[in-house]
């Protein structure tokens, strides 16, 4: 039977061990060390319910064995398209527990988004809530299509067809369940994307473990750490750099947040006494603006975490004296590779650049078109593999040839400088895709849905530098008559299933595309010409 996912080589596992590369512990053994250490400590909060280690302990061995009722089987794949409730975080351990593989999916993800996901993860259940995107009803709908989804729960009130949250948690817990192995599966992410729907991202308790603790110990989180999480939990920045594996598995405190408006989130900093919190460049002028107006007291913040896309040094600048707290800027992805600015760093290094690798063992090429390493200053491709970098995308084998070296090394796509003493600077991307408020759009996803449009007859979508979103997505159309309106656009990619998100912010017209000499659209050329339009 083939593999799902190519692992790292057996020789380099070792060589990562033996150097404290990987973690030796499962995910949800983390979680279970630090409530046998200090269960009557904080742990989670969301909304009105509070948890300490050892109540969250519990609950989730309840849910496991719930689950495990159903039953899901270890290795099985269960998706999660939940909002940041305290159920995401229950259900994302009580998978791990029982050795079922949670997928994490984000609850605006459209229909044809998730069609494709339960398809390629073969999920045997769906764990929703109502809410954007629609709840059991429309989980069930799209699982109707999915021979391979036997279980509907939801996390809210009863639906028709779905098992209702409370039910599991009414489960006596399990006896305890045979030792995982570190290196097995723990989880799929979803790529950014940059051909056609997402790609799964495999990653296994080893890597993600010691990726979630070495970001930690770089971010300054301890046991008096309070994380606010304001970004989608199922997103890789706020799960684990350090985000909420990474501050329960140091014993610190996690705060829900059910929005990242700044009126919501200043609230909770105050309330929960938040010390640390993530945002995505898009988010941080309406945080600054507020935090002139608010009356909420903001000085436990220490830490504010920026990532996802760059952030323009003019708005870096601010941060510190407007909301009294340290900048640290973020540099990652799902697939592995993260990278950090220090908190000790001189402010001209915070506020331009992106920050160095997490681990001694990350491996960093910055590489021309020909493939050979750049002079530090010079604009290059990054390559990069380490100890929790992934070698090959999950069932996807027939990418490893396009994504990866033949000795490993993942092609990020991202055009980065880096310094002669490793800071790294994001320049722009190789890749086709628009990264809009964090957010990794695939054009070539964009532009089969503008195809299907009435007179459509070529399009393209570029991403165009702007101040607020970092890019905006532009759809450039050329048309047999008039030229639709963004609404007319929106309300027919909507009904095609895409992600709002999705939505090209701005729709223009052209006569004809320019090519390049094998008749694919010459994008470089488009956008030297979109200057002028």
């Amino acid at each position: 039977m083939p593999q799902d996912w190519p692992r790292h080589p057996e020789k380099l596992i070792r060589a990562y061990r033996e150097h404290g590369f990987r973690e030796e512990r499962t995910l949800d053994a983390l979680l279970r060390e630090q409530a046998e250490r200090h269960g009557d400590r904080l742990a989670l909060v969301s909304g009105a319910d509070r948890y300490d280690y050892a109540a969250l302990d519990l609950l989730v061995d309840r849910v496991a064995a719930g689950l495990a009722a159903l039953p899901v089987r270890r290795g099985e794949r269960v998706l999660l398209r939940l909002p940041n409730r305290g159920e995401y975080v229950v259900a994302l351990f009580a998978l791990l527990r029982i050795g079922a593989v949670p997928v994490l999916a984000l609850p605006s993800l459209g229909p044809a988004d998730l069609e494709s996901l339960l398809r390629t993860s073969e999920a045997c259940a769906v764990v929703t809530a109502p809410g954007r995107g629609g709840g059991a009803a429309a989980a069930a709908r799209i699982g109707a299509d999915a021979p391979s989804v036997r279980h509907v729960i939801t996390a809210g009130p009863p639906e028709e067809g779905a098992l209702p949250w409370g039910s599991l948690a009414e489960s006596a817990p399990l006896p305890p369940a045979r030792r995982a192995d570190p290196e097995d599966l723990a989880l799929l992410l979803l790529s950014g994307g940059t051909t056609g729907t997402p790609k799964l991202i495999p990653r296994t308790h080893a890597d993600y473990g010691y990726n979630a603790l070495a970001s930690a110990r770089a971010c300054g989180v301890d046991r008096d750490a309070v994380y606010l999480a304001v970004l989608p939990a199922a997103h890789n920045f706020p799960m684990v750099s350090p985000g909420i594996v990474g501050v329960l598995g140091s014993g610190g405190a996690v705060v829900l947040g059910p929005d990242p408006s700044p009126t919501t989130a200043f609230a909770l900093v105050e309330r929960e006494r938040a010390t640390i919190t993530s945002l995505v460049p898009a988010l941080v002028p309406s945080w600054l603006e507020e935090a002139g107006r608010t009356r909420h007291d903001l000085s436990s913040l220490r830490v504010l975490q920026v990532g996802g896309a760059r952030l323009d040094e003019a708005t870096a600048r601010r941060v510190g004296p407007v909301l009294g707290c340290r900048l640290q800027q973020v540099f990652g992805m799902a697939e592995g590779l993260n990278n950090y600015t220090a908190l000790d760093d001189p402010e001209d290094v915070v506020c331009t650049t992106q920050g160095r690798p997490l681990s001694p063992a990350d491996e960093v090429l910055v590489v021309g078109e020909d493939g050979s390493p750049v002079p530090p200053g010079s604009p290059g491709e990054l390559l990069t593999r380490g100890p929790y970098t992934l070698r090959g995308y999950y069932r996807a084998r027939e990418l490893d040839p396009l994504r990866f070296t033949p000795d490993g090394f993942y092609r990020t796509g991202d055009l980065v400088t880096r310094s002669e003493r490793g800071d790294l600077t994001v320049v722009g991307r190789v890749k086709d895709q628009v990264n809009r408020a964090g957010e990794k759009i695939a054009a070539v996803e964009v532009e089969e849905h503008l195809m299907a449009l009435p007179g459509v007859r070529a399009a393209a979508v570029l991403g165009v530098p702007d101040p607020v979103l970092g890019e905006r997505s532009v759809a450039v159309l050329v048309t047999d008559g008039p030229l639709p309106a963004r609404e007319e656009v929106r309300a027919a990619m909507l009904e095609r299933g895409a992600a709002p998100f999705k939505v090209p912010d701005e729709v223009r017209w052209a006569a004809s595309l320019p090519l390049t000499g094998v008749g694919k659209i010459d994008k470089k050329r488009l956008r030297r010409d979109f200057e002028g339009l």
